[in-house]
Parts: structure tokens; C-alpha cells; sequence
């Protein structure tokens, strides 16, 4: 196979020249994600034009090479890294953004960092709202790839909730258009949405055109503390149910805050040190904000220990800046974690709460929780030690309770993450046979051969039984 590969790999060289390395160094940068265990392809293509991606794509095909596509491989699921080896195309160099300032829209390459959309849209005073933590990495393509989402998901909704159209190329290398950049479209199926999620495994989307709303004209944060994790999730029903919908809210249970004070050195909330704490924003124009700050406030009075308002910009982004660190801030605890963003019901938080307690004490390890509690996607974080066989092999079985218990509790094995490598265990914990059948018979009907990210979601890998790469990015301390 390999063999067949080089010889693929020297005539797309022929065509496309340097855009293709086949160097050590290149090869083995590419080889990995932020899951950190690593698949040598046998060369990166890094396109600068929409058109070569199709080209790779032709020569894939013919030549039966494994293609993975990759933007910068924030992906914590094992999504983007070359399993089967082939080629990898790196879409780092496809990065426009053009502004529509009187439709709203913003037309994006694959490769564009959410970030640079946001400010973009900033400058038109408009607000793209998904707003993954690695935000000042990530691509929209690969934002789009996992469907990602962020601290804005319970008022505003996910990445597919603002893609409009989708445009790229299929396994086969065929260029396709799934919309148009029109606020409405309602002309065939709806294959744009097949798209958004997919990891790359029905094609490679090379760009979108973007939903953008105004920029809110207001903005008010507050800092709750409380007793333990059960009051506080039982606390954040009732503000749901009073109809208040926070632009953000997030949640950080005892052992979190823990972790963020002492990287910090400062106590969260002064007077209650350790204690699972509720951190929320109103967003939006400046009536709807004053009105909901009062039942926020007569809420945060009955319900909390205490409560912290920020009175500044400033003072709102130090306030933040806890939630920010807490997640680097936990290899304290552990040097290895196992990162699964499942999704709970709202009306099983205290079951949930409860359950984990449990989970903690028969696991024997540190499980800090936290998570965007306003659409009930929390960010469960098993930490231990790697070289200890039998600490490894208790996180394994800890992965496989909370998953069980996910599912029963009428939850999501994941919410934005994705299933990558790390997940396809459980995805059949999750969907019927019937419906995995669905799956694979729409991934063989777009892609026939099989070159599209491979190895990835339907077939059984355990990511912990690989070796891990001893690498740090940025964005593992965001």
C-alpha cells in the first residue's frame, strides 16, 4: 500500500509541485491533534487555491490514497489525525474573509481562524457568536467539520445554526455548492447539513457563507458562588425556568475552581474558596438587559452564597479569565486527560450531579466538571496519571460508566467534540443499528473508495492505547 502511495505522491508533485511535503518534518507535524498520538501520513498538501484541493481530492480517488483534512488540529477527539496514513491536506493557507455589512453575511475560506471572523464582523458591527475556547487557533472548517460550538451555545446556538451555504469538493474531487448566500434556500435536500458534523468524512469544505446578528449594545456578568454542585445546578433550573437566557453561563464544580485558584494564587470568590461557582452574561440590547438583571439578581440573593457583579469590561474579563484557566490548570491533578463534552437534559442535572459524586469516589480519581450550562454541554475531565497501568486502566472503565450513564440519562456522548478516534466506542451506545447503517450507507454513497478520513467513527478504536505525543499547543491552557 505503501508503495502504491509513493507512487500517487510523485505524480501529484508533478502537478502541484511544492504545494506537496514529503519531508520527515513535515510529515510528522502533521500527524497528530490535540489528542496527541501520532499517524505518519506520506506527504502534506497545503493548497492556495480552492482548486488544487479538488485536484488532490481527483488523484486520491484514482489511486485509492487515504486523504485527512486538517486546519490546525485543535481537534481533541483524534479527528484530524492521518490513522490510515495517505495524504493530509493542511488548509491553513486558504484564510479570506469578506464582510457583507448590509446582508449580515460573511463569506469565509476553510482556513480562516473563528477569531479573525469575529473581528471582521466586529469592524461591520456585526457578532459571529460560536466561540470555541480555542477560538484564536481554530478554523472555521473545522468548526464546521465538528459542528463546534462554545460559551454562546444556549442563547445563540452552534456553528450550524449560522452556516448558510457550504461550498467544496466531494471524495471524488467534483466541486459542489450546498446553498446559496441567501438567507433563504428550499431547493433539494438539504446536503449542507450533512455536511456540518461530519469530520470530513463526506467531503472537504474548502468555504461557507456565515450568518452574522448585530453586536450587542449591552453586556452585564456576574459571579455566583454556592453550597455544593447539586444546589447550584438545581439553582440554574430555576433561573431557566424564569425564562432568563444568559448569552453565556457557565458552570465550574468544586474541584475546577480549585485548579483555577491555585494557578492564579487568587480565590474565585472571595470568603468562599473552593466552592462550584455559576458565572453568567446578559447580552443584548439595552432594555432586554436591564430587565433581566433584576430577576438574575433577586435570584442570585435567594439562591447563592454570594454574588459578585463586574462593574467594568475590565472587571468582567478578569472575572472570566478564571473560567479561561481552569482547564490547563487541571493537569495538577494528573499529566493525562480524557476530555468528554456530553450533553445532559436539563431535567437530569441533579441526577447527573448526584451520579458523578458517585463516580468520583469509586473511580478514586479527580474528575473536575465544568461546562455551558445553559444548553446543558459540560465538559467532563477524568485526569491521571499515564504511566500508571492501573490508574489507565481505571480511567478507561470511568470513560465507559459515564458514557452508559450519559445515554440513559436521555443525553449526548458528545456535543461539540465530535467522535474523531476517541469516541467511535461509544457511538453505538448512542444510535440504533438501524441508524449506523444509515450512516455508512450515505458516507459509501459520497464516497465510494473509502479515501475520506478514514478509520474514523465507525470503526472501534481505543486513542488511549496509542502512545501520546509529547507536545503542548496553545490553546491546551485556553
Amino acid at each position: 500500500m505503501k508503495t502504491a502511495h509513493a507512487s500517487a505522491t510523485r505524480q501529484l508533485q508533478r502537478r502541484l509541485g511544492a504545494r506537496v511535503a514529503t519531508t520527515a518534518e513535515a510529515c510528522w507535524a502533521a500527524s497528530f491533534d490535540s489528542s496527541k498520538v501520532s499517524f505518519l501520513p506520506v506527504a502534506v498538501v497545503t493548497p492556495r487555491r480552492e482548486a488544487e484541493v479538488g485536484i488532490v481530492l481527483t488523484f486520491a480517488n484514482r489511486h485509492r490514497v487515504p486523504v485527512t483534512v486538517r486546519g490546525r488540529g485543535t481537534t481533541l477527539m483524534g479527528s484530524a489525525a492521518p490513522v490510515q496514513g495517505g495524504w493530509v491536506i493542511d488548509m491553513t493557507k486558504l484564510r479570506r474573509v469578506k464582510i457583507d455589512a448590509e446582508a449580515g453575511l460573511a463569506t469565509v475560506d476553510a482556513g480562516a481562524t473563528t477569531q479573525s471572523i469575529q473581528e471582521a464582523a466586529a469592524k461591520k458591527g456585526w457578532f459571529y457568536p460560536p466561540d470555541p475556547s480555542s477560538k484564536a487557533y481554530c478554523t472555521i472548517g473545522g468548526n464546521i467539520a465538528c459542528n463546534a460550538g462554545g460559551m454562546h451555545g444556549g442563547k445563540y446556538g452552534v456553528t450550524r445554526d449560522f452556516v448558510v451555504a457550504l461550498r467544496g469538493f466531494l471524495p471524488t474531487g467534483e466541486y459542489v455548492e450546498w446553498g446559496t448566500a441567501t438567507k433563504k434556500f428550499s431547493a433539494g435536500f438539504n446536503l449542507r447539513d450533512l455536511w456540518i458534523g461530519s469530520e470530513g468524512m463526506l467531503g472537504v469544505v474548502t468555504g461557507a457563507v456565515l450568518k452574522l446578528i448585530p453586536q450587542p449594545a449591552a453586556r452585564w456578568t456576574l459571579l455566583t458562588a454556592f453550597k455544593d454542585e447539586v444546589t447550584a445546578l438545581q439553582a440554574s433550573q430555576v433561573l431557566f425556568r424564569a425564562r432568563v437566557q444568559p448569552a453565556i453561563c457557565e458552570f465550574l464544580d468544586c474541584e475546577s475552581v480549585v485548579c483555577a485558584e491555585r494557578a492564579t494564587g487568587k480565590t474565585v470568590f472571595p470568603g468562599q474558596a473552593g466552592r462550584p461557582v455559576i458565572l453568567l452574561e446578559l447580552a443584548g440590547g439595552v432594555s432586554e438587559v436591564a430587565e433581566q438583571k433584576a430577576p438574575v439578581l433577586a435570584w442570585a440573593e435567594k439562591f447563592a452564597l454570594g454574588h459578585r457583579e463586574a462593574q467594568t469590561r475590565d472587571e468582567a474579563e478578569e472575572l472570566w479569565a478564571v473560567r479561561r484557566k481552569c482547564s490547563g490548570a487541571m493537569f495538577e491533578l494528573g499529566d493525562s486527560k480524557l476530555n468528554e463534552d456530553i450533553v445532559i437534559p436539563m431535567r437530569n442535572y441533579v441526577k447527573f450531579a448526584r451520579y458523578l459524586a458517585k463516580l468520583k469516589r469509586r473511580s478514586r480519581l479527580a474528575i473536575p466538571t465544568f461546562g455551558h450550562i445553559a444548553d446543558g454541554n459540560l465538559h467532563v475531565n477524568i485526569m491521571y496519571y499515564r504511566d500508571n497501568a492501573e490508574e489507565t486502566k481505571r480511567a478507561e472503565a470511568t470513560v465507559d460508566d459515564l458514557m452508559k450513564t450519559v445515554v440513559a440519562l436521555g443525553g449526548a456522548i458528545s456535543g461539540e467534540h465530535g467522535i474523531g478516534l476517541a469516541k467511535t466506542p461509544f457511538l453505538r451506545l448512542q444510535h440504533r443499528p438501524a441508524q449506523v447503517k444509515a450512516m455508512l450507507a450515505v458516507k459509501n454513497a459520497l464516497d465510494p473508495n473509502g479515501i475520506c478520513n478514514p478509520g474514523k467513527m465507525f470503526s472501534v478504536v481505543h486513542l488511549w492505547k496509542f502512545p501520546k505525543q509529547s507536545v503542548s499547543f496553545p490553546w491546551d491552557h485556553k
